[in-house]
């Protein structure tokens, strides 16, 4: 029996809900992403022939394949339904080559949203296969290749094997590198900040700011003490109409942007729960640069506006995509029906539609209408002014609905109201208290992954559909780690004034520098970019990586030829891979010296090691016998900004506390950090607790805590043997045996109840699992009896 339509798609989900739209004369089907890619693990670019890709189809999709091809042979019509961009186009036409369709009716449909009216329209609006955007999709992905076979090898030879480098990736990584370098080099500025409190005839107050800053505390007293004999008055009172727009609807960067200010979502997070919205038919195509909003939806906008608000809260707005190099011309993200305001699913799911939503209705709505009040105030004996500002809104508009978030301040961008007291010109004004405080300027912030979308977006680096998988490589490569850094205490000074008192001076203690779930390098990170900007300039090209984009843009329409593009990049790329390959074996890269040891006159450098960064005092000497020191870094340390004198500290360690119990008590840092060793067991110290400040009551304190949680979660021990337990962990009860942990199967419902011999069965029979390293070593022959037996 012949089916009438096959119409493939690149996921379940997606098939699931089309579906749901079409008659008994369709079969939906899915692809499951791609049938077919470059081959994994080799380099499968033909140089020679034109840079030609060598494709083939994964084991895991052969038997995807051979059921689409059994379902294709069987229909009328192939309908080859893949997403809208270029990578939907080149999964369209991987079907198309490998499914044979060539002498077949087959049709190319696309829709940016999962709706009955969508997919029926995209059904009577069928198109062939793009095959310029495939070519810019093919590009990318040749030159991505291309730069990672072929920039990995010298990662391995001049830094460390299983090291890799890409191309967008590379460029991401710089970005993060150089700004953690501008924190580090960063002087701040000392000014002092004037604030003054007056009385108003009323008797209300009134404080005002200095608009003058001044740059030493000798300055800042001196105005102080002239203005406890000054009169103050006012001598201008400003009342200005103002607005605020609301902000347009989201593109794939800014929805990554604000998921992570409001909803703390990692740009990972965000666009898999926009991917499941979009599958489901909730929302429109997740993957875009455009603020475009259809007739149809703004339609459906006016409509929900005006009956939920009322008609002076809407307002018709047509947004014009600004975003370099904005790829296709899709829609904004937006819900596919404005009307729903609830949706089944995660709370996760909950809270991004909601955001969407929010955020499309409001830019349609009104502008807020604000009031701002500049109140200035002179003196009789210094002409500069204070001034202070208020702002009062008059009409909500679209901030009833939704405030856009900044990436410095997780406020509402400024727009809570600051009512002032009634005021006139010419009030004379009574100082009741003034203040001078030291203030420091502000060191550039880290990025966080948000604000690095933002910046890519900004230099035109990477595009919607780059975004999350490149900010998610250097981390998964262990070049960044999102995390929090630790601050420092800084004193500042005070300059108080009271009325009928004298001015007082006060040293106080702020903490500055601390971060949040911010984006840092590791020690691999920074040598890596270092060694990339070096001897790979133009791949780690700002400019260049935009560049590149742009001629992407071109061939998806039919501007540039793609291979002859490639051509051009890898006749000047590959020389200087050749060129950076020959190197002299003992040349280690990111290897710095830090100076000599003054008792022994020995080199201490700073390097990455097998397990992470190391400072090493001397060289080999295989005639003498002679072996460097080691140790390692804290984990507060890098290798970047480590000083002479804090390596040589490191060389302390190990360092003998004392006994406890008739057992020496040791200080240590070994791979996984500081850590105490006591009677032959060991235990990790806190995060930021320094191992050369630690007493040895501290570290009997550390022992005793480690006792009391082992002895919470011991269930049972055996006399016939004292390395065997059975212990509960958070995912249950299991046998401790040795070093090793061991399962204890589900169908055991007591495990306190089992014996000594049942437990040795178990350790026979299952393999062990180990905490001491990731990497997989050999499993040794031993059995427990023959250990049991030794012991």
């Amino acid at each position: 029996m012949r089916m009438k339509n096959l119409v493939i798609v690149e996921s379940p989900a997606k098939a699931k809900t089309i579906a749901r739209f079409l008659g008994p004369d369709f079969q939906v089907l899915s692809s499951y992403g791609h049938i077919r890619d470059l081959k994994p693990n080799k380099f499968s670019v033909d140089i020679k022939n034109n840079y030609e890709p060598e494709y083939e189809i994964p084991t895991d999709k052969r038997s995807v394949v051979k059921e689409l091809k059994t379902q294709a042979d069987k229909a009328d019509y192939i309908w080859l339904a893949s997403d809208e961009d270029r990578e939907g186009e080149a999964i369209a036409w991987h079907l198309y080559e490998v499914l044979g369709l060539q002498n077949r009716p087959t049709k190319r449909i696309v829709f940016h949203e999962i709706t009955e009216s969508a997919i029926k329209a995209a059904i009577e609006n069928p198109r062939d296969i793009d095959i310029h955007l495939v070519d810019a999709q093919q590009a990318r992905r040749v030159l991505d290749r291309i730069v990672g076979f072929e920039l990995s090898p010298v990662l391995w030879r001049r830094i460390r094997p299983s090291l890799s480098a890409g191309r967008v990736q590379s460029v991401s990584l710089r970005l993060i590198v150089e700004r953690e370098r501008e924190i580090n080099t960063f002087v701040p500025e000392v000014s002092y900040r004037t604030v003054i409190e007056f009385i108003l005839p009323d008797g209300k107050a009134l404080t005002a700011e200095l608009q003058t800053r001044f740059k030493t505390k000798e300055e800042a007293r001196r105005f102080l003490e002239q203005s406890i004999g000054a009169d103050f008055r006012i001598t201008d009172v400003t009342k200005r109409p103002g607005k605020r727009s609301p902000a347009m609807p989201f593109t794939t960067s800014t929805l990554q942007q604000e998921a992570a200010r409001k909803l703390g979502y990692t740009v990972v997070q965000t666009m898999r729960i926009a991917q499941k919205l979009y599958e489901e038919g909730l929302i429109t195509y997740m993957r875009t640069d455009s603020v475009n909003l259809s007739d149809l939806a703004l339609g459906a906008l006016k409509k929900e506006i005006t009956e939920q608000w009322g008609e002076k809260y809407y307002q018709f707005r047509r947004y014009k995509t600004k975003t370099k190099g904005a790829q296709e011309a899709h829609e904004a993200i937006r819900p596919t029906y404005i009307n729903k305001a609830e949706i089944e699913g995660t709370p996760q799911e909950q809270k991004l539609y909601q955001l969407i939503r929010r955020r499309t209705i409001a830019s349609q709505m009104a502008d807020a209408v604000l009031e701002r009040t500049t109140i200035t105030i002179g003196s009789n004996k210094f002409e500069d002014t204070l001034s202070v500002q208020g702002e009062v809104i008059t009409f909500d508009g679209f901030l009833g609905v939704y405030r856009e978030d900044t990436d410095e301040e997780q406020t509402s961008a400024g727009m809570e109201e600051r009512l002032l007291p009634l005021a006139h010109a010419g009030d004379t004004l009574r100082l009741q208290q003034a203040k001078a405080t030291e203030s420091f300027t502000q060191r550039p912030p880290r990025y966080t992954e948000a604000s690095l979308v933002h910046k890519m977006e900004e230099l035109g680096i990477g595009r919607p559909s780059t975004y999350a998988p490149t900010i998610q490589t250097i981390q998964n490569r262990n070049y960044v780690v999102r995390g929090d850094k630790p601050g420092k205490n800084r004193d500042y000074v005070v300059l108080e004034y009271a009325a009928g008192k004298d001015i007082t001076e006060t040293v106080r203690t702020e903490q500055t520098g601390q971060d949040r779930n911010k984006l840092l390098p590791t020690d691999m990170g920074l040598i890596v970019n270092d060694f990339l900007v070096a001897s790979f300039p133009q791949v780690v090209d700002y400019n260049f990586t935009a560049k590149v984009e742009k001629e992407f843009d071109q061939i998806a329409e039919g501007k540039l030829q793609w291979q002859k593009q490639i051509g051009i990049f890898y006749d000047k790329f590959h020389p200087r891979v050749v060129e950076a390959s020959a190197f002299d074996p003992e040349q280690r890269v990111g290897d710095r010296m830090l100076g000599t040891d003054p008792s022994s006159g020995e080199p201490i450098i700073v390097r990455v090691g097998r397990y992470g960064p190391m400072v090493q005092k001397g060289h080999t000497d295989k005639e003498n016998g002679i072996k460097p020191q080691f140790a390692s870094l804290q984990p507060n340390q890098s290798i970047d900004s480590i000083t002479l004198e804090e390596a040589l500290e490191l060389f302390l360690l190990p360092k003998k506390l004392g006994e406890y119990e008739s057992a020496e008590i040791t200080v240590a840092i070994g791979r996984f950090g500081p850590y105490v060793k006591h009677a032959g067991k060991f235990v990790g110290l806190p995060k930021g607790v320094d191992p050369l400040s630690l007493t040895l009551d501290d570290a009997i304190e550390l022992i005793q805590d480690k006792r009391m949680a082992e002895e919470k979660n011991l269930l049972k021990s055996f006399a016939e043997h004292p390395d065997m337990e059975i212990r509960t962990g958070r995912f249950g009860a299991y046998i401790k045996y040795q070093t090793n942990n061991y399962k204890i199967p589900k169908t055991v419902e007591r495990p306190e109840e089992l014996t000594y011999e049942d437990c040795l069965k178990f350790v026979e029979e299952s393999p062990a699992k180990t905490t001491k390293s990731k990497k997989k070593e050999p499993a040794k022959k031993t059995t427990a009896k023959k250990a049991a037996k030794k012991d």
